[in-house]
């Protein structure tokens, strides 16, 4: 590599900074919530949840009724239960229903 003064010298390859926070292991299933709201409003969903770099992966179920499958990382469930409560405040939303893991 060369420096501005025309010499040159290596760039220093230095150990990774450690991740900040808890690593969990990889979950052996994916946790999933039925969540429903208004037809007109999957495509301001699927924004939203963007937005919170994609928190969760969806696939619509009824697209009459607007029911949605949210599957996500299981302990990742408190943010995703935030973000539902934030996305209730711009459209009408409400969990469905919930599997347990005899349901799964």
């Amino acid at each position: 590599m060369q420096s501005t003064n025309g010499s040159s010298k290596k760039r220093s390859r230095g150990r990774r900074r450690p991740r900040r926070g808890r690593v969990f292991p990889a979950p052996a299933h994916s946790a999933r919530l039925y969540v429903q709201i208004p037809r007109s409003e999957i495509g301001l969903f699927r924004f939203l949840l963007e937005a919170w770099d994609n928190l969760a992966l969806f696939t619509v179920v009824d697209r009459l009724r607007g029911v949605l499958l949210l599957r996500f990382s299981p302990h990742q469930e408190r943010e995703v239960r935030v973000f539902l409560e934030a996305a209730a405040q711009e459209m009408p939303l409400h969990v469905v229903h919930q599997p347990t893991r005899r349901d799964a």
